[in-house]
């Protein structure tokens, strides 16, 4: 009986699951990972067109220079030998050019009697020629251009001042 005694004394230890952990919802996370990856595909179809529209800027930009060189060389070839075959060959890389620039979609700016804006014009001094009103673009110093409706230079002009009166 002692025996009963000592084991009816010690108490149960009732059987306690140890907490669980959760386990990871890996579907969950499959269908996060896939929603992210078509948002980041649909964010580059629709900025690619862009990237490549500054791409074709940045190129054209760069080929602004050469064509204000050769504009300037073709000008004096014209003014004194326009009947030579580097006159001709002017004529025929200017074709080219003018081909190039209206398949991208770059234009001259035509400033010369409009009134001064900075977002199309760069002021680099002032002029008094007949014809003009104060504060017009009476001198083109370097041809501006736009990319569609885009500046892609500015032209560097002269404004309209009339002298001392």
């Amino acid at each position: 009986m002692s025996e009963e005694a000592e084991e009816t004394a010690v108490p149960e230890i009732p059987d306690v699951e140890p907490a669980k952990t959760p386990e990871p919802d890996y579907f969950r996370q499959l269908l996060l990972l896939k929603a992210e990856f078509e948002n980041y595909r649909k964010r580059v179809d629709r900025d690619r067109p862009e990237w490549i529209r500054l791409g074709r800027a940045e190129v054209i930009a760069r080929l602004l220079p050469l064509h204000d060189l050769l504009q300037h060389a073709h000008d004096e070839v014209k003014a004194g030998h326009s009947d030579t075959p580097l006159a001709k060959g002017l004529d025929a890389i200017f074709r080219e050019y003018e081909k190039l620039f209206r398949e991208e979609g770059v234009s001259q700016l035509d400033v010369v009697g409009k009134p001064f804006d900075p977002h199309f014009h760069e002021a680099l001094g002032f002029a008094d020629k007949a014809g003009f009103e104060d504060g017009v673009v009476s001198e083109v110093l370097q041809t501006g251009f736009l990319l569609g409706d885009k500046v892609l230079r500015t032209a560097k002009v002269r404004l309209q001042k009339k002298s001392g009166g």
